[in-house]
């Protein structure tokens, strides 16, 4: 059975920087492509960042492009991702999504909160 694990969210003042991580266990980790989607209260859940199953290409969303990086190490099932200058807008629960073979798992997701 394959779990989603995040962790990392909680309260951080506007410009800060938060890390957030997402263990995946109970498949093949290395196999899977990865993606941070995020949703804020009152609207639809939006794509943050995506990195494919090595690590090789990573793709972001332009609302976040140049402040967030992903990455993953996939010897300890487990992909982060690197926020900066964060603003009140980007408070939302962050879902962490790992695709492959057929199968899409999702994890309960984490709130990340931007105020002062």
């Amino acid at each position: 059975q394959v779990q989603v694990v995040e962790s990392g969210g909680g309260l951080v003042q506007p410009g800060g920087s938060l890390r957030l991580s997402c263990v995946v266990s109970g498949g093949i980790f290395g196999s899977w492509t990865m993606f941070w989607y995020r949703q804020s209260p009152g609207k639809e859940r939006e794509l943050v960042a995506a990195i494919t199953s090595t690590g090789g290409s990573t793709n972001y969303a332009d609302s976040m492009k140049g402040r967030v990086t992903i990455s993953r190490d996939n010897a300890k099932n487990t992909v982060y991702l690197q926020m900066n200058s964060l603003k009140p807008e980007d408070t939302a629960v962050y879902y962490c999504n790992a695709v492959g073979h057929g199968a899409n798992y999702w994890g309960k997701g984490t709130l990340v909160t931007v105020s002062s």
